[in-house]
């Protein structure tokens, strides 16, 4: 670097930095103008933060001394209200229509002295053939459908103070009894069909296997079969409740294996 440009005054730093680069590139003339740009945005910054100082001060100044005043404006409205006495009273309502009277004529009953009395006597002939010439009612089954009805209203307990027992054992001696006496279906066997039917039944007061019916099918072979031997048991000993005989409700699972 020439020790001469360094003790001129008159040189800037660009002029050093740029001494043996190309001064016509572009960022040469940026940062010789750069100072200008910068003084130029400090002095228009600078003059509107004070105009936007003074000129509330300056507007204050003016207006000193005025007193200011507010104008309210209240609007009355004026209505010809009329006293409730000076209304008059609503008409009395129409009265209503008269009633259509009923005349009914009276008839004086007729007074006698005595009293004939017609008795007519009926021949064994005339009886005999009145009771042969009405037809003979139809029996009905009148203890059948009571016993029915009382199967059918008997409330169903599932859990009560003496199980309902099967041939000595309880619920899972039935099963093994159930499943002893299964006839595997030759379709179901064929087809390779084989799962768990989950039913539920009902021993009655008397003894009796009721309401059988399958709450989980595997196949309708299989739930045919497990429902036909269970409705073929064999009489149960009833479950008591309170030293009754009740009717209870079991659900048992019967498995069909392939062999």
């Amino acid at each position: 670097m020439n020790n001469e440009m360094l003790l001129n005054p008159a040189v800037t730093l660009e002029d050093i930095v740029y001494e043996n680069r190309n001064k016509e590139y572009g960022s040469f003339v940026l940062r010789k103008k750069n100072r200008k740009f910068l003084f130029l945005a400090f002095l228009i910054s600078l003059i509107g933060l004070g105009s936007g100082i003074s000129v509330p001060f300056i507007k204050a100044y003016r207006d000193r001394g005025k007193k200011v005043v507010l104008l309210t404006t209240t609007v009355v409205s004026m209505t010809d209200v009329k006293a409730e006495d000076d209304i008059p009273p609503p008409p009395p309502p129409p009265p209503p229509p008269a009633a259509a009277e009923q005349q009914v004529k009276y008839t004086a009953p007729v007074v006698v002295d005595t009293v004939k009395e017609d008795v007519q006597l009926a021949t064994v002939s005339e009886v005999s053939q009145t009771t042969t010439n009405e037809p003979v009612p139809e029996k009905i089954e009148v203890a059948k459908e009571e016993e029915n009805a009382i199967q059918e209203e008997e409330p169903v307990f599932i859990f009560v103070e003496e199980q309902a027992s099967f041939q000595g054992g309880d619920v899972t001696t039935f099963r093994s009894w159930v499943e002893k006496n299964l006839v595997y279906p030759p379709v179901a066997s064929e087809n390779g069909i084989f799962g768990k039917v989950i039913v539920q039944f009902a021993v009655n007061s008397k003894g009796e296997v009721v309401d059988v019916k399958v709450l989980r099918s595997v196949d309708q072979s299989l739930d045919k079969e497990t429902i036909r031997v269970i409705m073929s048991s064999p009489k149960w000993t009833p479950a008591k409740q309170g030293g009754r005989a009740v009717k209870q409700q079991f659900v048992i699972p019967i498995s069909f294996v392939l062999q």
